[in-house]
């Protein structure tokens, strides 16, 4: 009974994740397409992040469950590889784990520790010069300062290749990643061939996307 407990309690944690994951790599989506912009127009980059900026709906609804959602999905990566580790009590002398399984998909944990270091970066660059600027200088808004703010970040060579490592570990971890969510919810049938497609041309086109952001600006401003 309890080990029958304790399987439904790990299988519930997993597809918990995995909707986490699925809703922030929506959110990745999103910041990929409005970030992209500032390669071909600085006022329609600025246009769209001054509307999210202040949008109430955007800053007071979606962006706390996304900092909520963020949380989780790792704080729960962190519990289910203890919990998958506390289940292999025994040291086997010799564990030939690339038999079973891809290197990517046995090392989630560990580019998932260097997304979340990404993520910490990202928002001492970002989130936090906007939440002093807008609520503690309560500076009169200037909309035409958000390109400036992105290309001054990837002034710096160290910087972006900083960015473009965290992408390619990201690039990664959703390799794996979004195959094995849509696995972990019990999607199977006869799309999820061409979802797996889907999810591997994400897991390239997005993070190598922000390379190319983080790049173009580098060498071009």
């Amino acid at each position: 009974m309890a080990k029958s407990a304790l399987l439904k309690s790990s299988i519930a944690k997993k597809v918990a994740m995995a909707l986490s994951g699925i809703f922030l790599m929506l959110f990745l989506a999103q910041h990929f397409f409005i970030n992209m912009t500032s390669v071909f127009s600085s006022d329609t980059f600025n246009s769209i992040s001054h509307f999210m900026g202040n949008n109430p709906l955007v800053q007071f609804v979606i962006q706390p469950i996304l900092i909520v959602g963020v949380i989780f999905h790792f704080t729960m990566g962190f519990v289910l590889e203890i919990q998958n580790r506390n289940a292999r009590p025994i040291s086997y002398a010799k564990n030939n784990g690339a038999a079973n399984s891809s290197w990517t998909s046995r090392n989630m944990i560990y580019s998932g520790v260097v997304v979340l270091a990404f993520l910490g970066l990202h928002f001492y660059d970002f989130w936090f010069p906007e939440m002093v600027y807008k609520y503690v200088e309560v500076s009169p808004l200037d909309e035409t300062r958000y390109f400036h703010e992105l290309v001054a970040k990837f002034e710096s060579p160290v910087r972006t290749g900083l960015y473009s490592l965290s992408f390619i570990l990201l690039a990664l971890h959703l390799w794996h990643g979004f195959s094995s969510s849509f696995q972990s919810v019990g999607f199977n049938n006869k799309y999820s061939r061409s979802l797996k497609a889907f999810g591997y041309a994400f897991a390239i086109v997005i993070p190598f996307g922000f390379i190319f952001i983080a790049l173009f600006h580098h060498f071009n401003h």
